[in-house]
């Protein structure tokens, strides 16, 4: 009623307002002044706005601000309630491998539709050499910047990494299921060289979200690293999986593509979306925490102590994680001298062989050795043998007996004459060599990556995660580069037996 002079007030500030009108606290008061509680509560009401937890949750709640609630954490860590950490970098993990999955289990997709003399009309080099310059394309940029993040800080913090690697990652399988869907049969060259090009870039993305990524894990418990390798075996199976589906449901080549590379569109959309889950997480904020401080308290010994430098001893971490460095390369330098350019062109031997030739190679190469991997890996997150000191010598073991043993299988490179007599003629026995290969791969690997970490102070873990990353990429591209000469080896060499 405007006539009478009486001003509307709202409800909500007339209840928090510290005093009524006629001078009666509604709040007690202590002598005129408000409470510490009062004071942090304030006058203002309470508004349930999208970012009400900013701003009325207390400390304890957000992100662990303040004295009080870390020390309540360091005497009651969180756990990672329903293992969502775990699986958070588990998915990682088949988003760090998925770009080199995908292409590699997408051969006969390149090889015998799209590069083919069917479907062009014209004779090429590049179907029969479309495997190596693959891994070239793929793994030397991932190479360069593995090793170039491990010392310069490559795309400024940690979000800025993750984030602008996997949106490059996911346009590049844009345009890769857009060339699937154009016909390209009278431009093969112009489809070649994008296609590696294409490969170049997403791989350069690749290197830096995979570096940054074992990274991050590395500051968690070790088993989160070995998520992430799990993840990455994984990774091989779902891409050999995809495969095999689409060759079965989908009515051409070229719908198959299409399906295939959308799949990958969408794991790493997922990986996208659930890294920023993380900083959410009460397990994963507490132990980021814990690393932060241990960070700050060498800073301030550093600081106290003049005569140390505050720049990362990358000798110091070198040579205390030598070993495993060691073992990482060398578990993947055989790993990947073998699969897949050797297991690719292992023929069958037997005619009445369950597995006809349409699927293979498919199964006896991509899906045996990626389930495999993947086994081998997971039983690693609960068993651990050998210990770090003794892991070299299976290690080296495992070299010595395999790459031999494929020589001897029915393997059959593109346009080589074999002089190497094929010794091992049954397939079963060749299925038999395969798994046990792939399975060392995924445990002995496992292991090897968690061991790393632990080489070093927690403050330097972070680095030496970075290092164990940088050495399985070098590990890969020289195995890659030795499989080119085992097509010289079963040409020229003959045994006496």
């Amino acid at each position: 009623m405007s006539g009478s002079g009486i001003r509307h007030i709202p409800e909500e500030q007339m209840l928090l307002s510290d005093r009524t009108r006629n001078g009666t606290s509604i709040l007690p008061t202590n002598n005129g002044k408000l409470s510490e509680k009062q004071a942090f509560l304030g006058p203002e009401p309470v508004r349930l706005t999208p970012a009400w937890e900013e701003t009325n949750l207390p400390n304890d709640e957000l992100n662990f601000k303040g004295v009080t609630m870390e020390h309540h954490l360091e005497a009651h860590p969180p756990s990672d309630r329903y293992n969502i950490v775990y699986l958070i970098m588990f998915l990682h993990g088949m988003g760090t491998l998925l770009p080199w999955n995908m292409f590699i289990n997408a051969k006969s997709y390149f090889v015998d539709y799209k590069l083919s003399y069917n479907y062009t009309g014209i004779e090429t080099e590049y179907a029969a050499n479309f495997l190596p310059y693959l891994g070239l394309a793929a793994q030397g940029p991932s190479f360069i910047f593995n090793w170039l993040n491990v010392f310069v800080r490559i795309g400024g913090k940690l979000s800025t990494r993750i984030v602008w690697s996997i949106v490059v990652e996911m346009l590049i399988f844009v345009v890769t299921a857009a060339l699937a869907m154009i016909d390209s049969k009278d431009w093969p060259d112009i489809f070649y060289y994008v296609t590696m090009l294409s490969v170049v870039v997403l791989n350069m993305a690749n290197g830096i979200y995979q570096n940054t990524i074992y990274g991050m894990a590395a500051k968690l418990p070790p088993k989160y690293t070995g998520a992430i390798i799990l993840g990455s075996n994984v990774s091989g199976t779902f891409s050999s999986l995809i495969s095999i589906g689409s060759l079965i449901i989908a009515p051409n080549a070229k719908t198959a593509a299409i399906y295939y590379f959308i799949t990958a569109l969408f794991v790493l959309s997922l990986c996208f979306d659930t890294y920023f889950a993380l900083p959410l997480n009460r397990f994963y904020k507490y132990n980021e925490l814990m690393h932060q401080k241990e960070i700050q308290k060498k800073t301030k010994e550093t600081v106290s102590s003049p005569n140390e430098k505050t720049n990362i001893p990358h000798w110091k971490v070198l040579s205390k994680c030598y070993p495993q460095l060691f073992n990482i390369f060398f578990i993947f330098f055989v790993s990947l001298a073998l699969f897949p350019s050797v297991q690719s062109d292992i023929k069958r031997s037997d005619e009445n062989f369950f597995i006809n030739d349409k699927f293979y190679v498919e199964i006896m190469c991509y899906l045996t050795f990626n389930v495999s991997a993947m086994l081998g890996s997971y039983i690693a997150t609960f068993f651990q043998w050998p210990k770090p000191k003794y892991l070299w010598i299976p290690v080296i073991l495992r070299g010595l007996i395999f790459v031999p043993l494929f020589m001897l299988c029915n393997y059959q490179p593109t346009n080589v004459d074999r002089a190497l007599q094929v010794y091992i003629t049954n397939d079963f026995v060749y299925l038999a060599i395969g798994i046990l290969m792939a399975f060392t791969s995924g445990y002995f690997s496992s292991l090897a990556m968690m061991y790393n970490p632990g080489c070093v102070d927690s403050e330097l873990s972070h680095v030496a995660g970075m290092y164990g990353a940088a050495t399985l990429i070098t590990g890969i591209c020289c195995g890659l580069g030795a499989s080119m000469a085992f097509p010289w080896l079963v040409r020229n060499i003959v045994l006496p037996f």
